[in-house]
Formats: structure tokens, C-alpha cells, sequence
């Protein structure tokens, strides 16, 4: 896709702000993107926490990429506290990129690049880049379509480093669902762990190459590149995901 296609008419979002929060909203239902005024690196919203259990499986990733930066959570939080990591993020809505500054989102530099671009042609083009790749595209018609076909999540599992992770924020509402995930299953096999949020809004799903160091999910431990207070802020939501794969592990037995 050219770049005059990427600047094609896209919905223009709009931020609320209160004294505690900054939001960012293509519709008055739905909110894209949120920061806490008091602390713009934190994780406010639960299903980024939950994304974050990408470092349950790779706790120290070398290279992330982000499909969709919105207010650009998951961006400053991978920024802030996973140093060896280089993190470049795609975003479609020229509207969304110029925002930015708003969210605070930091200025590119050596270990970190925020482009404009279509994430589906990004991955398309890449090859064994990535050890972590975060999927998080939305408009305000939920996921666009290009992010939802088999042929997206094939280029996905590709553009993935021998380890890699891919993990995908989905909503449980959208109407192709149930396709995307057993795209996903198609394509990545019994590698994927479907985890849902505490309200049932989103499902995030983890789908990797290679084995996976099980301690890493069977136990409370933390990774040591995470400080002691932002850890235990995540844990409530990675044990969503440590339980997830203890339910996982029990199927596969039972199957055995």
C-alpha cells in the first residue's frame, strides 16, 4: 500500500480529558486508548496489562514490534521498562500519529520508532525480525479486515524471530471472532493460549514459535528487568494468563 493509500480519509478521533485520565475515542462506546494523568508510563487499561504476559513466555525480548499506537500504552510502558528492547510501531490514522504529544508518547530516537503505515503490509514485508509482536489495530469499526485474515497471522507467524511471540488483542463482540481465532489456531497450531479479561470484553491470545520455558508460567515470579512495584501492579493480570495455561496444560493432558 503507498503512502498516499495510507492517508486515505480515516475516522478522526477525539481525546476526553479529567483530572485523573486522558482518552482517546473514535466513538462515545468505546474507548481506544487511556492515561493516567499522574503516571502516563502506567498500564491503565486491564488488556494491555494482559499483553504484557508476552514476558511469561520471552522475558527479554531484543525486538518489538506494534501493530496500532493509539495513545501508545503498551509503546511507553515497553520503552520505559524493557531497556535492551528496540520498539517500532505502525499506526494507519495520520489523526492518531499526530496525537503523540498528547499521550506523551516519546519522540524517535536510536531504540525507538513510531511510523505511518499499514501494519498488515509491514508484517507482509518482514522477515524473522521480531521477538515480540503486538497486535492492537482497531478503527471505529472494531479490527479492520486485513488484520483478521489468515494470510495476515501467516505473515505474523513469519515475520517472528525463532522464539517469537506474537500476541493479539481481540474483541469478543466482533463479529468475526470465532474466525480469527481458528485463523490463528490454522496457523499457529496447539501454540496459542486464549486469554480472556475480567469483564469478557477481550480475549488476548498469545500464539509462538519454538519451545516455552513452562516454569515461566507455573510460578509467580517476576522478570528481573521489571521493578518490584510495577510487577506486582501486572500481576493480577498476568495470573489470568498462568491460568490460562494451567488449563491449557490439563486439556492437552487429558487429550494425551
Amino acid at each position: 500500500m503507498s503512502d498516499d493509500e495510507v492517508r486515505v480519509r480515516h475516522d478522526r478521533p477525539y481525546i476526553e480529558q479529567t483530572s485523573l485520565v486522558t482518552s482517546l475515542h473514535f466513538s462515545g462506546h468505546e474507548t481506544q486508548s487511556q492515561m493516567w494523568n499522574h503516571a502516563p508510563h502506567a498500564l491503565a487499561l486491564e488488556y494491555t496489562q494482559t499483553m504484557m504476559g508476552f514476558l511469561l513466555f520471552l522475558p527479554k525480548p531484543q525486538q518489538i514490534a506494534m501493530i496500532g499506537l493509539g495513545g501508545g500504552s503498551l509503546a511507553k510502558f515497553c520503552y520505559r521498562h524493557l531497556a535492551q528492547a528496540r520498539i517500532d510501531v505502525v499506526e494507519i490514522n495520520p489523526q492518531v500519529l499526530s496525537m503523540r504529544g498528547t499521550f506523551r508518547i516519546p519522540a524517535d530516537n536510536e531504540r525507538f520508532h513510531a511510523q505511518l503505515g499499514d501494519g498488515a503490509d509491514y508484517v507482509r514485508q518482514a522477515r524473522q525480525a521480531f521477538d515480540v509482536l503486538l497486535v492492537d489495530g482497531y478503527d471505529s469499526k472494531g479490527m479492520p479486515a486485513r488484520l483478521c485474515s489468515a494470510d495476515f497471522y501467516r505473515h505474523c507467524k513469519r515475520a517472528l524471530t525463532g522464539n517469537g511471540v506474537m500476541v493479539a488483542n481481540i474483541t469478543c463482540e466482533h463479529p468475526s471472532y470465532k474466525r480469527v481465532i481458528t485463523s490463528i489456531r490454522g496457523v499457529f497450531g496447539a501454540n496459542v493460549l486464549v486469554v480472556g479479561d475480567s469483564d469478557c470484553t477481550n480475549d488476548v491470545v498469545f500464539a509462538w514459535l519454538g519451545e516455552v520455558d513452562d516454569s515461566l508460567l507455573c510460578d509467580s515470579g517476576r522478570s528481573q528487568l521489571i521493578h518490584k512495584d510495577t510487577w506486582d501492579d501486572l500481576d493480577p493480570a498476568l495470573e489470568r494468563v498462568r491460568f490460562a495455561w494451567r488449563e491449557r496444560a490439563r486439556v492437552l493432558a487429558l487429550q494425551a
